[in-house]
Parts: C-alpha cells; structure tokens; sequence
C-alpha cells in the first residue's frame, strides 16, 4: 500500500480551471498614508486570478475589474490556488465576509434550494423542520431542512426511506437558505461544494455535507 501511495499518479490535484476566491476580510486602514486603501483579503480555492479580470460578486452580482493584486507584501500580476491574496477592484462594491469573487465568465450556481448527501454526526436526531447554521467557506447562513429523501446504506448502497437520521447516518436532504448561495456540485468542486451544519446554540457541527 505504502508503494503504491508513494508513487500513483494524481491527475487532478488543483483545479486552475474555475477561477473562486471567497473572501475573509475587508481591509480598511483609514489612515492617513492608507485612507482610499480597500482591499479584500482571502484564500484563492481554486483558479487564477490576473490583473484587469472582468469578475463579479456573488451573491450581489455586482461586477467591477481587478485593479491590483497582492500576495505576500507585494503586489503581482497573478495569483492561483491555493495561495492567499488580497484583491483590489476598481469599483467600490460594498463587498463583506462571506462573498465570493469570481470570473464573470465562469459563474457558479446560485440558488436558496440545495440537494445534499451529508453525514450526521449529531447524537440527537436529524428530522424535516430542523433549523441549523449552514457554512460553505466563510459564508454562514441559517438554514432549515425542507425533505429527508432517502438514507444510504453504506455496506449495500441500497436507498430506503428514512424520516430523520442518527448519528453516523448518511442521507440525501433539501435544505432551504435564508440568502442565497453561490456553490458548484461536490463532484466539479468540492473546494466551493463542501458544506457543514452548525447547531445554532451549541455552534457544534453535526453535518458534513456534498453539495449535488
């Protein structure tokens, strides 16, 4: 096995293809030296990005040009996955935590109506009415589950109906956003597919989900 692992071949490691870049932070100084400084600081999940980048924000769909980059103090004429940047626009957007700046060429879906396999890992019990915190990068949202589908038998593969899960279970859900999302299926992406279930009280996470 150790051989194997040491030298199998990974085709597809880094997706430079579909460019995604969700924003952490907001820099500001307001200083006298920085006061027109505004910059959106982040991890590029995937993609390149270029100076003079037609893109837009999502969930807004605000569009604007990248004017300047800057990665590690300096400022660049690209950066691409998985390095951290700071991005600056030529438009001032009111852009906040949680947003994702992508190419407005390569858009990825938005909706407020998601299709999730997940994993419960919650000793009580998932039903339908169920409202949790759902995070996908920095974007947090309150969210509530619409349908349990189907559970998965994960020795079999066998689909049965199933009313609410327990600990360990793997389901397929609908789950309804307060805003919404943008996202790309677990299978393209799973950089911008991945999910996880917060409980509002207790900020413990009782899901992992694949966003379909």
């Amino acid at each position: 096995l150790l051989e194997f692992l040491e030298s199998v071949e990974v085709d597809k490691d880094i997706n430079l293809a579909d460019p995604r870049f969700p924003v952490q932070y907001v820099i500001r100084p307001q200083t006298d030296d920085l006061h027109d400084y505004r910059g959106y600081a982040g991890k590029v999940i995937s993609g390149i990005y270029k100076k003079g980048d037609a893109i837009t924000v999502l969930p807004s769909g605000r569009t604007s040009t990248i004017s300047a980059i800057e990665h590690n103090g300096r400022e660049v004429e690209e950066v691409f996955a998985p390095q951290s940047a700071i991005l600056h626009l030529e438009d001032d957007i009111d852009i906040s935590r949680g947003d994702i700046i992508v190419k407005s060429d390569n858009l990825p879906k938005l909706t407020q109506e998601l299709e999730v396999v997940l994993c419960w890992m919650d000793s009580k019990p998932l039903v339908t009415g169920n409202k949790y915190l759902l995070q996908i990068n920095s974007k947090v949202v309150k969210s509530v589950i619409k349908e349990i589908e189907y559970k998965l038998d994960v020795n079999t593969l066998q689909k049965t109906e199933a009313t609410s899960a327990a600990l360990n279970d793997v389901i397929k859900v609908k789950i309804k956003t307060a805003s919404p999302i943008p996202y790309d299926s677990y299978s393209d992406l799973r950089e911008n597919g991945g999910a996880i279930l917060i409980d509002e009280t207790s900020h413990v996470t009782v899901g992992a989900c694949m966003i379909q």
